[in-house]
């Protein structure tokens, strides 16, 4: 369509995205939110988990899980991180979080068992922590049957601090995985446009939430995330954010 080959159009969007990283990890810095939900979303590169062999790297290769932390208030994402869904990144996940609050913080995420060790080395003591946990039905997915299966029960426990339990809750985070399904074609399920290399689903990431928080209006707010957080008081255009990311 445009006449350019596929690999530079590549070498573009992991350039760009290098640049979108750096640049969100200058913004979201001393940050006010008084809430934020944490969850994780589901990809792969290159092949899926069960296709692994011995000779991949298995850091590099098969399933990859973001974590993504929402400011369900001024649907800020403040922090982000993509890799294996295992302590150690839980750990990174949260000690990046934690340096970009200003203030104490309600943190809810689902029953994950790695959170809570992840929270209480980035956070210590100062923190108001609970978990959403959800329930499902027993029904087998069948043939044909794509869709999660119905939630039928949930708790929500108080893990540390004194969270509000009205506001332990990873409902809005829960929704930004579908914003990411439907912007980045490499996280839509049953796909053909998965990640080949682990840099360019980093890249997508990083371009995608820098997007998403500059340059997206969000349809509730009717403003963009960082102006309604007050990282920013103006609109970017898309033009302006990728000619940022080449400085």
């Amino acid at each position: 369509m445009t006449e350019t080959h596929r690999d530079t159009i590549m070498r573009l969007l992991v350039q760009v995205g290098e640049g979108c990283a750096t640049l969100m990890d200058e913004e979201m810095r001393n940050l006010t939110c008084r809430r934020v939900q944490v969850d994780e979303i589901w990809c792969y590169v290159q092949k899926k988990q069960r296709w692994l062999t011995p000779r991949d790297d298995r850091n590099r290769v098969g399933g990859q899980w973001t974590f993504v932390a929402l400011d369900p208030d001024t649907k800020l994402v403040p922090a982000y991180h993509v890799g294996k869904r295992s302590r150690p990144h839980a750990v990174a996940f949260m000690a990046d979080l934690s340096e970009r609050l200003a203030n104490r913080v309600q943190l809810s995420s689902d029953a994950l068992n790695t959170y809570v060790d992840a929270v209480e080395r980035a956070f210590g003591a100062d923190v108001d922590y609970g978990q959403a946990v959800k329930f499902y039905e027993a029904e087998p997915i069948g043939p044909g049957r794509y869709s999660p299966p119905r939630v039928v029960a949930a708790e929500r426990n108080v893990i540390a601090g004194n969270p509000d339990q009205d506001h332990i809750s990873t409902s809005l985070v829960e929704r930004q995985n579908l914003t990411m399904r439907m912007s980045m074609r490499r996280f839509t399920r049953l796909t053909n446009a998965f990640s080949k290399k682990i840099e360019n689903l980093q890249a997508a990431v990083s371009l995608h939430f820098a997007h998403y928080n500059f340059v997206r209006v969000h349809k509730t707010i009717r403003v963009t995330p960082a102006m309604a957080a007050g990282v920013e008081n103006r609109l970017w255009s898309l033009e302006e954010l990728v000619e940022r990311t080449s400085h």
